[in-house]
């Protein structure tokens, strides 16, 4: 099992980045892969890795918590990898929590691929064993410097918002709420799940 890794990340993609380690890109899944930045510079990320019958898959995360709490959304029986990288893309994973403690299933399934039935499940599974990862989760997200290339950076985001399993249809809505924005791919990602959420 792997804990993390430190390398220089050279592609950045709407559903994974890659971090190059020892001659080898690692292409490691994450809930919002634009948190990450393609630089010289070397980048930890904490890894997750889920073994299915025909494949081996990386899940990369910024922090510790993050990992943790991607690991207990997976426990839940309803829950698979791509639905836990949606519920964790939203960039506030403090409020998942909170929605788990105070039992509010009607803000659970305002995420892709989560019906009442999950919504409920993941309550009763998760209620009362979320308490330390909270705090880690304490800061406000970090507003993004804007940046030129608004066309090409909203795409993206409508990509990676494809890529965690939102329709057509929610992707399009959302959109034009977007372009009043000057924002770099993170920032409209940010935006987009905001408004996703307040919507349904």
């Amino acid at each position: 099992m792997y804990d993390y890794i430190k390398g220089v990340i050279t592609r950045v993609t709407p559903e994974y980045v890659t971090v190059e380690q020892g001659g080898i890109g690692w292409q490691i899944f994450t809930p919002n892969p634009y948190v990450f930045h393609s630089t010289d510079s070397e980048q930890q990320v904490f890894l997750h890795q889920h073994i299915r019958e025909d494949a081996s898959l990386l899940f990369g995360f910024k922090s510790i918590e993050q990992r943790d709490l991607f690991r207990k959304l997976i426990s839940v029986s309803g829950i698979g990898p791509k639905g836990a990288l949606a519920i964790l893309a939203s960039g506030q994973p403090s409020h998942v929590i909170d929605a788990i403690e105070r039992e509010d299933d009607a803000f659970l399934t305002k995420f892709p691929g989560v019906g009442k039935k999950t919504a409920r499940q993941m309550i009763l599974d998760l209620k009362g064993k979320l308490k330390d990862l909270y705090e880690g989760f304490g800061e406000a997200p970090v507003q993004p410097e804007p940046q030129s290339e608004v066309r090409a950076e909203l795409e993206e985001a409508m990509l990676a918002l494809g890529a965690l399993g939102y329709s057509e249809r929610e992707i399009n809505k959302v959109k034009p709420k977007l372009e009043e924005f000057d924002l770099d791919t993170e920032g409209y990602m940010k935006q987009a799940l905001q408004i996703l959420l307040k919507q349904k």
